[in-house]
């Protein structure tokens, strides 16, 4: 592939609709559900905001404090009609009380604090979480709720999950771990980021690196067990450092983390170009898993880790995880297998598209670590 053609690959990458696609996104609620009464708060992108109603009045491309504060009760509306409280199968009353704005590591949030009551107090709490579903699929709503027993029980929303349900006393330890065993799952599935790396592990699976040429492994069985051996190594990896920090035992700079997680997808993609590390890939695996596990636990610290039940939701994270490497694994390494000999496979798909995952690596790594953007979207 010549160097002309490798650039207007990686032009035509860069313009294409992913390029402008809206980012996925995170919504944050908090509630304290005590006697019937409620209280709490809901942290929503400001880039969400405007993308779903358009804030930007006067078109600089940029949201100002003023232009968030003059559409409050469009945004408290716009809230209302998307999350519904009920106790005993009737509504809750919410109030917006006040708007402020809080920096999260992805951008500027704006923060309704919301109060109530429920007409009844019952033993289960329902929870209709609905919030750019419609214009964003990859849209997740992370739930904190603090309950009078004094335990604290947490949920992921999602647009096949949008109802949640609650025991107002004790814990649900099973909903628990269903819940973030899909959220373990839609981390990889979803997350550009670590799709991206992945590809760069996964491209030369069927392939090894012998006297500086590409030999194709000799059977479907080598190149799977291989495989799983790093996409574990990456696993038990990634799931050491998100507990630590997850449960308060470190925490790292954000910016420093997210520049350190750019570099090992730009790696991933370089290494299969020029190899600098080619045997005993777990190794390098279990070392990229560290830094990727210190980069998923702001998310969870932000959602606050179920008071009754961490361990099991922590485990079943990790293990949802775990699921959907393997299921890209069988997906990605198997079809590769059938054209590992081939020159198209190694000519059109391993060089190209390890060089994509570099060149998006790099712009990631200057993005995060200067704050210069390129446009290429971020996960």
């Amino acid at each position: 592939m010549t160097l002309r053609a490798l650039l207007m690959l990686v032009l035509g990458l860069l313009l294409s609709p992913l390029a402008s696609a809206h980012k996925a996104s995170t919504g944050y609620l908090h509630l304290a559900a005590r006697q019937g009464n409620l209280d709490g708060r809901i942290e929503l992108a400001v880039r969400d905001l405007d993308f779903a109603m358009d804030l930007d009045a006067n078109r600089d491309g940029a949201v100002t404090w003023g232009e968030l504060k003059a559409a409050r009760g469009r945004i408290a509306d716009y809230v209302r009609d998307r999350l519904s409280v009920a106790a005993a199968g009737e509504r809750c009353e919410l109030q917006d009380r006040d708007l402020k704005v809080v920096s999260h590591s992805d951008g500027n949030y704006a923060v309704l604090y919301l109060s109530g009551s429920c007409p009844k107090v019952a033993d289960r709490l329902s929870i209709d979480y609905r919030l750019f579903f419609d214009i964003d699929a990859l849209h997740r709503g992370l739930l904190a709720l603090d309950l009078q027993s004094g335990g604290t029980q947490s949920g992921v929303f999602a647009p096949d999950a949008h109802e949640l349900q609650y025991a107002t006393v004790g814990s649900d330890v099973g909903r628990v771990f269903v819940e973030y065993f899909r959220a373990g799952l839609v981390h990889v599935w979803s997350g550009l980021d670590h799709l991206l790396f992945l590809a760069g592990l996964f491209l030369p699976a069927v392939l090894r690196r012998v006297h500086s040429r590409w030999v194709a492994v000799p059977d479907v069985r080598t190149a799977l067990k291989d495989t799983a051996f790093i996409v574990t190594a990456f696993t038990l990896a990634h799931a050491c450092t998100l507990t630590l920090a997850a449960t308060g035992a470190f925490t790292l700079p954000s910016r420093l983390v997210e520049s350190a997680v750019a570099l090992t997808v730009l790696f991933a993609g370089f290494n299969n170009l020029v190899p600098l590390v080619y045997r005993e890939l777990f190794w390098l695996s279990g070392l990229f898993g560290l830094i990727h596990g210190a980069a998923v636990a702001s998310a969870l610290i932000d959602l606050g880790l179920p008071g009754s039940g961490r361990v099991w939701a922590l485990l079943a994270f990790n293990l949802g995880v775990e699921v959907a490497q393997l299921t890209l694994l069988l997906v990605v390494v198997i079809p590769a297998f059938a054209f590992r000999n081939t020159g198209f496979y190694r000519k059109y798909l391993l060089l190209p598209g390890s060089a994509v995952v570099a060149f998006v690596g790099a712009c990631w790594f200057v993005e995060r670590a200067c704050g210069i953007y390129f446009g290429v979207p971020l996960p």
